[in-house]
């Protein structure tokens, strides 16, 4: 079973790209040496480098009158990951 949920494509994220820095959301219990394995396996690439974090669920409101039933989105984490210079993950390929 992978470790990689899907890659992040937001604006700040394909800013990374151009650096060689690729965004991927991942399991909680993921650790750096599971996700450097997946990545270059089912992308072909070399890491260099990763840095995860843990994202924590904004808090939601629910109703019409302002914060009636409140809860709150998951948490979740994510990697940013380095590759070797001149690799590239191309993530729209089998478009």
């Amino acid at each position: 079973m992978s470790t990689l949920k899907r890659p992040i494509v937001t604006e700040k994220a394909t800013g990374l790209n151009e650096k060689g820095r690729y965004t991927f959301e991942v399991e909680r219990t993921a650790n750096k040496v599971q996700i450097k394995k997946d990545i270059e396996t089912l992308y072909g690439v070399t890491v260099t480098e990763i840095n995860t974090m843990r994202t924590i669920g904004k808090m939601k409101s629910k109703g019409t009158k302002g914060g009636q039933v409140t809860g709150r989105r998951a948490h979740g984490k994510k990697a940013i990951v380095t590759v070797k210079e001149g690799d590239v993950i191309d993530f729209y390929g089998n478009l």
